[in-house]
């Protein structure tokens, strides 16, 4: 009974989105992409953006903000708000090849532009409540934050898209129209590559939350985690946003001393070896949630991981809030639960089908023989020079070092803008890559983090090519991967 609600709520997602049948549509294309409008019932508007085509060189995983010029055609409401990426074909990319790691949209004017939409690789869809949506202003600027990862040697072409339904301001459908607006609030708000790291065995019963079981979470004492709520408003809808084992995000409310919680956006994992891979979707608040806040009140967020056999590296837990510039009404949270059960805005999308984990004809390591005693290993062309498990011969074989002694790895792919991480896997870690592996579980962690040079602040990069291995590592064969390009799998060695 249970998932046949479910699977009713989204199909009546899915057609509140989808334009009416032989409603007329129109294209117009600009230097930045397309947009088709489908004028429905009222004057509403159905808008489909096709942004690019956007080259992806091979292995990318850098940060872009650019001018989005694709507007809607003049001042009037945006109420819903639906992210993907596909080829220049149309097809949408499998999750473990391309993916959209992150799509923001900053949107405003004046010194007021802020973070108003997002895309994760979870492709939340987000639509507010009737009555609510954003103020569009012609005068509005929006730039596009985006990062698309290409976990790939090759280079392709993509664009991304979006959906809105748009009112015009002089519409039927825009009478009585209140006004929302974006506060974002993110474990690590300030910072442009926001990320933490979800180390395994840490936290309580195999769960860590951020900040809450991580000590000096922040080190420069500012708390990235709150808001201060500056006027008396109406929060009207969130859902959460998280990686891969990510459990959920919490939403609390701090009055005089006393803390609530305002909702769970829970993570619904559609994988079948669990909260594993980006096969998920998030659970949102539904329609009718309305919770009144005071000026003065503080709005906090949190992420929780699953930490039992995996770290998750550069990890996110933020809960973007669609806030009322004027009180709309809701409850007072301190008497009424708000922590609702929240709604899935999509089932299992195609693109995370393949998992990966099946055999392959790649060398379990720990059988193989002595590779010779390096201090360094090269990292080029997409491959590791020494101990890679897809090439053949001596070249191939685990290199060695004393115990006590440091193996150096260096990216000489960073030249190309090119990262790699050596991050443990647990051996053989030799399986097909997908969205589902191969994981970061090694019984002894390690991560060099993700070595090359970028813009400070704004790149997942280290701001270094070369790392060592830990100088407290025992006797024994060390298997790890690259988890900016997971296909890439190899080995050292201890030994004295």
């Amino acid at each position: 009974m249970r998932r046949a609600l479910i699977f009713s709520f989204l199909a009546l997602a899915v057609l509140a989105l989808a334009p009416e049948a032989h409603a007329r549509s129109t294209t117009v294309r600009t230097s930045q992409g397309t947009i088709t409008t489908t004028r429905l019932a009222n004057g509403v508007r159905h808008m489909k953006f096709r942004w690019g085509p956007v080259r992806i060189a091979p292995g990318q995983n850098t940060i872009s903000i650019e001018n989005d010029n694709l507007l809607p055609p003049g001042p009037g409401w945006i109420t819903s708000f639906k992210p993907d990426l596909t080829y220049v074909d149309g097809k949408v990319p499998r999750v473990d090849v391309i993916h959209l790691h992150h799509a923001v949209w900053l949107v405003g004017s004046g010194g007021d532009i802020r973070p108003t939409w997002a895309a994760g690789e979870e492709k939340t869809i987000v639509r507010e409540p009737k009555g609510f949506g954003w103020r569009y202003r012609a005068s509005d600027r929006w730039l596009l934050n985006h990062m698309i990862h290409n976990l790939t040697p090759v280079a392709t072409r993509v664009y991304i898209t979006w959906e809105m339904d748009f009112i015009p301001l002089g519409a039927r459908a825009a009478r009585g129209m209140r006004e929302v607006k974006t506060q974002w609030l993110d474990v690590e708000g300030g910072n442009a590559y926001p990320v933490f790291d979800a180390m395994q065995g840490t936290g309580h019963d195999g769960r860590v939350t951020f900040p809450d079981d991580v000590p000096n979470a922040y080190p420069d004492g500012f708390v990235r985690n709150a808001w201060v709520v500056d006027h008396d408003a109406t929060l009207v809808g969130t859902a959460g946003h998280l990686h891969p084992g990510g459990l959920w995000t919490d939403l609390k409310i701090t009055r005089d001393g006393r803390t609530v919680e305002l909702f769970r956006s829970r993570a619904h994992y559609y994988e079948p070896a669990g909260a594993v891979s980006w096969d998920v979707s998030m659970t949102a608040t539904p329609p009718s949630w309305r919770v009144a806040v005071k000026k003065g009140d503080v709005l906090s967020v949190s992420g929780t991981y699953d930490s039992r056999t995996t770290s998750w590296y550069e990890s996110m837990a933020i809960m973007p809030v669609a806030t009322t510039v004027a009180p709309a009404g809701g409850v007072d949270p301190f008497t009424t639960n708000t922590a609702v059960r929240g709604v899935l805005t999509h089932g299992h999308l195609p693109e995370n089908d393949h998992h990966g984990g099946s055999p392959t004809t790649l060398p379990d390591a720990t059988r193989l023989p002595d590779g010779p005693r390096t201090p360094t290993v090269d990292i080029a062309g997409f491959a590791y020079k020494q101990g890679d498990l897809s090439s053949s011969g001596a070249v191939g074989r685990p290199p060695v070092v004393s115990p006590g002694q440091q193996l150096t790895f260096v990216n000489e792919d960073a030249a190309q803008n090119v990262f790699h991480t050596i991050t443990a896997c647990r051996a053989p870690c030799t399986a097909t890559t997908g969205i589902a592996f191969p994981l970061a579980n090694g019984p002894t962690r390690f991560d060099s983090g993700e070595l090359g040079f970028g813009p400070p602040g704004f790149t997942p990069a280290a701001q270094r090519k070369q790392w060592q291995t830990p100088a407290d590592l025992t006797d024994g064969t060390y298997t790890f991967f690259c988890r900016v390009h997971p296909f890439m799998r190899g080995a050292f060695r201890v030994k004295g």
